[in-house]
């Protein structure tokens, strides 16, 4: 009876170890990562022109950028950032580059992603370029001082040494599913490239992004976007202005209408963008509100651009960019 039962106890004990073997181990679940609220994004890019809003800042050649942006994650819904991004131009006055030091909010409602906040853009190593010798030839003794670092152009343009100015934003964005997004861009400065006009940018933009099994397990992405803004200008101060006309006191910048289309490849970290911007700028207003330093001809003549040189600045211009972006919490780990 002894043997019986011992034997009945063994079995028993034989088959809880054996479904015990089946269940998972509490001690060998890891605890989910404490939640970490600090993140940086960075990255660099390297494009055959730099467009902005319709007007290439780059002399429609290639340009380099990086930025680096740290995070700060109050919760899953809401986010403060700061950045700073550089990028190579080629304006008249030769500033060496364009410097951003931006900062805002991105709150998270649902579907709707909002951006908030300020941008300041900065071109260090800019000089005076002015092709009049004499500050008194224009009125209000704004024109260059004549000095060693002065620039005179030839096309009979001018550009003052300094053109930083600063933008506050608001961006709103609203997804739809896994393939459509739709936004909307407002940008605001009371004192536009320093030129003493006011700016007012605002853009819809759209972005489909294809399934990933369009490409399978290749790891390739793609997506089409486009966008269409609107930039408003207001009249410049008397640097820019024009003497002996109406228009001695400052000159009213033509507002125009900018767009851009586009296809992109991303792969891990890199993208590849190709793309089309145009704008329905003329090349005689374009001059005007440039500054180009490679105008050319008489016969771009407008009521702000009297003596007829015309720019291609703001003309059509196929861009392809590759970029890389990065952030700490994603890829660094």
């Amino acid at each position: 009876m002894k043997k019986a039962i011992f034997l009945a106890m063994a079995s028993v004990m034989a088959a809880s170890a054996g479904l015990a073997a089946d269940l998972p181990v509490k001690a060998a679940v890891k605890a989910p990562a404490p939640f970490d609220p600090w993140d940086i994004a960075f990255g660099s890019a390297v494009m055959n022109d730099y467009i902005f809003r319709g007007v290439t800042q780059s002399n429609h050649n290639a340009s380099v950028a990086a930025y680096f942006e740290p995070r700060y994650n109050i919760n899953k819904d809401l986010q403060l950032y700061v950045g700073t991004s550089l990028e190579s131009i080629s304006f008249a006055n030769r500033a060496a580059a364009e410097v951003d030091i931006y900062g805002g909010i991105r709150p998270t409602f649902g579907a709707f992603a909002f951006d908030v906040g300020v941008w300041g853009y900065l071109y260090p190593g800019g000089n005076c370029a002015d092709n009049v010798v004499a500050a008194g030839n224009i009125p209000g003794g704004f024109a260059c001082p004549v000095s060693a670092t002065t620039i005179f152009l030839a096309d009979g343009n001018v550009m003052k040494k300094d053109v930083s100015f600063m933008e506050v934003y608001g961006k709103v964005n609203y997804t739809i599913n896994d393939s459509w997004q739709f936004g909307i861009n407002e940008f605001y400065s009371p004192n536009f490239l320093n030129s003493g006009a006011w700016g007012d940018y605002a853009s819809i933009i759209g972005r489909y992004t294809a399934p990933a099994a369009v490409f399978g397990t290749s790891g390739i992405g793609m997506y089409v976007s486009g966008e269409f803004g609107r930039q408003w200008l207001g009249t410049s101060d008397a640097f820019y202005g024009i003497p002996a006309t109406p228009f001695a006191s400052g000159i009213p910048y033509a507002s125009y209408n900018t767009w851009n289309l586009g296809v992109g490849f991303t792969y891990k970290v890199f993208t590849l963008d190709l793309r089309y911007s145009g704008s329905d700028l003329s090349k005689g207003n374009c001059n005007a509100f440039t500054s180009a330093f490679n105008a050319t001809g008489t016969s771009s003549v407008t009521a702000i651009n009297p003596a007829g040189a015309g720019s291609n600045w703001c003309g059509a211009a196929g861009i392809a960019k590759l970029s890389a972006d990065l952030t700490a919490m994603a890829n660094l780990k």
